[in-house]
């Protein structure tokens, strides 16, 4: 089983401040071996929802979110609706004006922008598909990335930064670490949102619904986990600069277990000069490793 540590292994073992076992520490010390092959910074927090058992590296630590931020702007979105602020089938008028040099399959479907669609639809192309132009027309929406941190910090999740758009971070390499989390604080997101009070029923049953059917990211998380596994899951990934660094390859979500318990799992690689095979297969082997311990 998974036992909760949140330092090296070895320190927290001389220091005594949590219970260490041989499957705890062989885990933890299988997913630092796995991390090396990134050449960077890695970040892992996972949690058993149902059993409590948990294990970060690096976990309190801070990493720039990329489009993981798309999973809290969907729960700001959902929360405004909830209390009446907008509608899920609101419609939103898109300009062109809108558009940016970005990836969007939005845009590649209306490049000529001047249509209208519904807050429904853009929850869609944000979150599943990782639309960067549906994800800044929801921030302008919402009022601005301030009004996602205020209302995260307002329901106890205070390690979080939502800062800058997508369009602000392709304007220069380190706007994109203005927007940041602990890889343990997304693990605390993950479990307060994944609960079945949290918004409205309708809202909760979308917001899981639309984390379900991600199809970016196939080989990270997923990649090695049994065909048929149920995944709800949010990719982040940034560009690689000159120097071949690529600062930000990341999956966080929740894993479905055999036995219907939930692990949720965090995954950040930082600052990596690997190409993306190896930091997609870091992330991969890292779920599969999780998974293995969590259903032992």
């Amino acid at each position: 089983m998974l036992k909760s540590i949140f330092a090296n292994a070895l320190l927290i073992c001389a220091v005594g401040v949590f219970a260490c076992n041989a499957q705890s520490v062989a885990l933890r010390n299988n997913i630092a071996e796995i991390a090396k092959e990134s050449k960077g910074k890695v970040g892992v927090s996972m949690l058993n929802l149902e059993t409590g058992d948990k294990l970060s590296l690096a976990g309190r630590d801070h990493f720039p979110m990329q489009s993981v931020m798309k999973y809290p702007i969907a729960i700001t979105v959902l929360h405004e609706i909830d209390k009446g602020h907008f509608k899920i089938d609101q419609l939103i008028h898109i300009d062109k004006a809108d558009y940016f040099d970005t990836y969007s399959p939005l845009k590649d479907k209306h490049p000529e922008g001047n249509f209208d669609i519904s807050i429904r639809e853009l929850l869609s192309y944000m979150v599943s598909l990782s639309d960067n132009v549906a994800c800044d027309v929801l921030l302008k929406t919402l009022g601005g990335p301030n009004k996602v941190t205020a209302y995260m910090h307002s329901i106890g999740i205070k390690n979080i930064a939502v800062v800058a758009s997508e369009y602000q971070m392709a304007q220069a390499w380190d706007v994109q670490f203005t927007n940041w989390v602990q890889p343990s604080e997304i693990i605390h997101l993950l479990k307060v949102s994944f609960k079945s009070d949290f918004l409205s029923p309708a809202s909760h049953a979308y917001l899981w619904k639309i984390l379900q059917e991600t199809s970016t990211g196939p080989k990270q998380i997923k990649g090695l986990l049994p065909a048929g596994t149920i995944v709800y899951h949010k990719t982040g990934r940034s560009g690689t600069n000159e120097q071949g660094i690529s600062a930000a390859t990341n999956d966080i979500g929740i894993i479905t277990l055999p036995n219907g318990n939930h692990l949720a799992i965090a995954i950040f690689v930082c600052n990596s000069p690997a190409d993306m095979a190896t930091r997609e297969s870091v992330i991969a082997h890292i779920a599969k490793a999780a998974y293995d311990e969590a259903v032992k």
